[in-house]
């Protein structure tokens, strides 16, 4: 038992240290990507709501599509086939292929994927702020940016904090799947590290309670910043 462990402790001989390189890297995706996806999320809601009916229409057929397609068939086809394109283009140009870089890549596709669940939780925050705050704020001389800026994000943000806290739950799960194209993260180096030495159970159980870990460590921060953001928002009558 003692030399199974050692097959994950932090010597030369050890996973620990490929494993945390694993982690690491998870955690970077998945912040690139809910960073792309709270960007993305944030302008298809409110083109959703304010924007002429074509393009509003647009919207929803993206989140629409994003949202009933698997989330493992959308990575392999924006993968793959964005990497296609993305050669075919620069062969039309004059240029030669190019290597898509695998964690940029997991990035954008995962923000995409994201951000049409994202859209949906800011688009209920947007709708349930009290329409006459909006119509102080622009009594005062308040509109477009400003009024976003200065009115609209701050009273939608207590609103949206425990949808987005939940989708940075699920963005850290999703992540995995982009082991599938190759990229190192956690699950993909718990994978190598279970196939070169047949402890398949070390292994994932190790990669499970990395996982575990960052959850709590999450639940924990976002439960703190919502919190925070609460004490903002006027007290119940």
């Amino acid at each position: 038992m003692p030399e199974m462990f050692a097959l994950i402790n932090f010597t030369e001989q050890g996973w620990g240290g490929a494993l945390l390189k694993g982690l690491l890297m998870t955690l970077q995706i998945s912040a690139g990507a809910f960073v792309v996806g709270l960007f993305i999320g944030l302008v298809v809601a409110c083109l959703k709501l304010g924007a002429p009916k074509p393009i509003a229409a647009l919207m929803r057929g993206y989140t629409t599509l994003f949202r009933a397609i698997p989330e493992l068939l959308l990575i392999l086809l924006l993968y793959y086939v964005g990497s296609m394109l993305l050669n075919s283009l620069m062969a039309k140009m004059g240029y030669d292929a190019v290597n898509v870089s695998g964690p940029l890549a997991a990035i954008l596709v995962l923000g995409l994927v994201q951000g049409a669940y994202a859209s949906e939780i800011f688009r209920a925050a947007i709708q349930a702020i009290p329409y006459g705050q909006i119509e102080a704020a622009r009594a005062f001389g308040l509109s477009g940016f400003g009024l976003f800026r200065r009115v609209t994000l701050p009273i939608m943000a207590p609103y949206a904090m425990a949808g987005m806290a939940n989708l940075w739950i699920n963005l850290i799960k999703d992540s995995a799947l982009i082991s599938v194209v190759g990229t190192n993260e956690l699950l993909y180096t718990a994978k190598q590290g279970a196939g070169s030495t047949r402890h398949y159970l070390l292994f994932y159980l190790t990669a499970a309670a990395m996982y575990y870990v960052v959850t709590l460590a999450s639940n924990y921060l976002s439960g703190r910043l919502e919190r925070r953001i609460r004490r903002w928002m006027p007290l119940a009558e």
